[in-house]
C-alpha cells in the first residue's frame, strides 16, 4: 500500500472540499482550486479529513494513488497558507521592476523583458534584484518562477544570471586555471 496514499489530508478549519464526481474543489481564505481526479480513484471526505483510496493493486492504481493525494494535500495547503518561490538576480546592472501587473527584467540583453503575471499569482519586487512569486496553486508559481529563470539563467563562470533563492551555483575556474604546457 502507497505510504503516502493512505495517510488522509487534513483539512484545516476555514476551508472547505466539495467532491462532484471525479473533480475536488477546493475552496479557502487565499482561493478556489479545482482538480480532475483519474476516474479509478475515489475521494472521500470523512469529518475534517479527506481520504483517497484506489481500486486494486495494479501498477497504474498503486501510482496514481500516491499522486492523486499529494495533488489534493497541495490544494488544501495552496488555499490556505499559499505558496512562493524567491528568486535573486545577480549581475552587474541587472534588476527587477514591477510595472502594474508586469514584470520588467534588465538582464544584459539589448533590450527589457517585460513578463506579464498569469492570473492568480502575485509577484513582488522587495529589492531590485529580488523577486517574488506567490499564490495559490503549487504548479503555477513553480512555472512562473521557472520561466521567469528561464529568461537568463545562471552562469557557472561568474554566477550572472537569474537564480532560486535556495539553489546552489556550482562555479567553475576560468582559462587561468588550466595547467600550462
Amino acid at each position: 500500500m502507497s505510504r503516502i496514499g493512505k495517510k488522509p489530508v487534513e483539512i484545516p478549519a476555514g476551508v472547505e472540499v466539495k467532491i462532484d464526481g471525479n473533480t475536488v474543489t477546493v475552496i479557502g481564505p487565499k482561493g478556489t482550486l479545482t482538480q480532475a481526479v483519474h476516474p479509478n480513484m475515489s475521494v472521500e471526505v470523512e469529518g475534517n479529513e479527506i481520504k483517497v483510496t484506489r481500486p486494486n493493486d495494479n501498477k497504474e492504481n498503486r501510482s496514481l494513488h500516491g499522486l492523486t493525494r499529494s495533488l489534493i494535500a497541495n490544494m488544501v495547503e495552496g488555499v490556505s497558507n499559499g505558496f512562493s518561490k524567491a528568486l535573486e538576480i545577480n549581475g552587474v546592472g541587472y534588476r527587477a521592476v514591477k510595472k502594474g501587473n508586469d514584470l520588467e527584467l534588465t538582464i544584459g540583453y539589448s533590450h527589457l523583458v517585460n513578463m506579464k503575471t498569469p492570473e492568480g499569482l502575485t509577484v513582488e519586487v522587495p529589492d531590485n534584484n529580488k523577486i517574488i512569486v506567490s499564490g495559490p496553486d503549487k504548479q503555477a508559481v513553480g512555472q512562473f518562477a521557472a520561466e521567469i529563470r528561464s529568461k537568463r539563467p545562471p552562469e557557472p563562470y561568474k554566477g550572472k544570471g537569474i537564480k532560486y533563492a535556495d539553489e546552489h551555483i556550482r562555479r567553475k575556474e576560468g582559462k587561468a586555471g588550466k595547467g600550462g604546457k
